[in-house]
């Protein structure tokens, strides 16, 4: 047992301690002002898992130098020019409280595993669903990122909506089921429907515009199509905003929709409900207090690490009927005679202390930063848009809604635009001076830039553009 002791020792845990919170700071100081020698260390995948091979037999090397090989070889978020996914650059205070939450390692199942953090994870969802404009009845649970809450949310819709018990009886003791979604709604969508038995004609489309929003009008005829097909359509599935292009859907006119055919409408806001808290940008998501359930993530607009995501009801009971089933070895009573017991409205038993991190940095910072840091995002999404749009050999896909802008590199004369997308990014890629993504839009393959660094400045976005330049060259 003495080397379980010295695992443990506590002096052993504060010397590690100090050294990797400067490896750390000096690292982020590093990342933030672009001294980092790739946004993105070109690397191979089976190379890479050669050189983290090992047969974990004895001690290979020191903390510190393993922490020193991590950060290296690592994808660097925190670098202004990381323009890519929808992964944020997470706050340094949310950091900390990881290494807080992962010592405490206390879990959310039940109450007495994880008091402080259910105490923490009930006030956020009431503030949220606030900032959301629903009701004092409103409630929800934190689940571990966005397509579980999706599935969370549908969950409840069909409890709520199907004219059977299919948590109780399966989905065969009722007509088939069906959701209306948009076309660009995320994948997750369509996975979730899948896994609840509805198969691949659970999600039926519906049409979007030129801006990538749903046409509200073309949802009377997708519910037409759905029925000839024989299904029951329970819900709607909206945009705030869609992963691809940042599009907002029009919420309030497919609220109105939802309203005279009796249907759910969730809100899939994982990027885009943080835009509630900007005055400037709230306006996008104007209907969004008549949804009847909303997904919010806060490690995509505020700043936390993955994962942390919000499923919110508008009437708090549904948050019960998600996953209706009894296990006497967690819960004594019914889940809302114990509503402090989230295990009882979530996917997730072993559920980490979430809501630690979002807690600490809104009662540390203030909510104003995170209105101040969404608004700067947006703000520059839209210059960006000008300057693409002023350049003869830039094509925007479309005037961005949030800090997502999709792009190509179209010079005069230039042909198959779909190979020389894919040739930038790659080569971009290889030299690690960005990190940006691609997506393919209906006119074809477009390079796509999602501006969530806080550090990515006007300066980045004008190189970034020159070194699209060179690199066809």
């Amino acid at each position: 047992m003495d080397s379980i002791r010295a695992a443990f020792d506590p002096q052993t845990f504060r010397q590690h301690g100090h050294r990797v919170i400067d490896q750390l700071a000096d690292y982020l100081g590093r990342a933030l002002r672009g001294e980092v020698a790739a946004v993105l260390p070109p690397s191979d995948p089976r190379q890479m898992v050669e050189r983290w091979k090992s047969t974990f037999s004895a001690p290979t090397e020191g903390f510190g130098e393993f922490v020193e090989r991590v950060l290296a070889q690592s994808n660097h978020l925190h670098h202004p020019r990381y323009v890519g996914h929808q992964v944020t650059s997470p706050l340094p205070l949310a950091a900390l409280c990881e290494l807080v939450a992962a010592l405490l390692n206390n879990s959310m199942a039940v109450y007495e595993m994880g008091p402080v953090a259910t105490a923490m994870e009930q006030n956020l969802v009431r503030w949220m669903a606030t900032q959301l404009g629903f009701p004092a009845v409103a409630d929800g649970v934190f689940t571990s990122g966005g397509s579980a809450g999706n599935l969370t949310a549908l969950l409840a819709a069909r409890q709520a909506k199907a004219e059977f018990d299919a948590w109780r009886d399966g989905d065969h003791a009722g007509s088939p089921l069906a959701v209306l979604a948009s076309e660009h709604a995320h994948y997750c969508v369509q996975r979730a429907v899948q896994i609840m038995g509805w198969g691949v004609g659970g999600v039926v489309p519906v049409a979007t515009d030129d801006a990538f929003r749903m046409r509200a009008k073309g949802l009377p005829e997708a519910l037409r199509r759905a029925q000839a097909a024989g299904r029951t359509v329970i819900a709607v599935v909206a945009n705030a905003c869609s992963t691809a292009t940042g599009s907002f859907d029009p919420l309030d006119a497919i609220a109105d929709f939802c309203a005279a055919n009796d249907l759910w409408l969730h809100v899939d806001g994982a990027h885009g409900a943080s835009a509630i808290l900007s005055e400037k940008y709230r306006h996008l998501l104007r209907g969004i207090e008549r949804a009847d359930s909303v997904v919010w993530d806060a490690h995509k607009m505020l700043l936390m690490p993955a994962l942390i995501s919000a499923v919110l009801f508008r009437d708090g009971r549904h948050s019960y009927e998600a996953f209706a089933q009894q296990a006497s070895y967690l819960f004594a009573e019914s889940a809302r005679e114990e509503w402090f017991n989230v295990g009882a409205r979530t996917l997730e038993c072993t559920k980490r202390m979430t809501s630690l991190k979002l807690y600490a940095a809104l009662s540390l910072h203030g909510s104003r930063l995170f209105a101040d840091y969404i608004t700067a995002t947006f703000d520059l999404a839209r210059r960006f848009a000008d300057r693409l749009r002023s350049a003869p050999d830039f094509e925007l896909a479309v005037e961005p809604a949030a800090n997502i802008v999709c792009f190509r590199y179209a010079p005069a004369g230039a042909t198959e635009l779909d190979a020389l997308q894919l040739r930038i990014r790659r080569q971009i890629l290889a030299e690690g001076s960005f990190y940006l993504v691609q997506t393919r839009l209906p006119a074809g393959v477009f390079l796509r830039t999602t501006l969530i660094n806080p550090f990515t400045a006007d300066d980045d976005l004008v190189a970034l553009l020159d070194s699209i330049r060179v690199a066809v060259r």
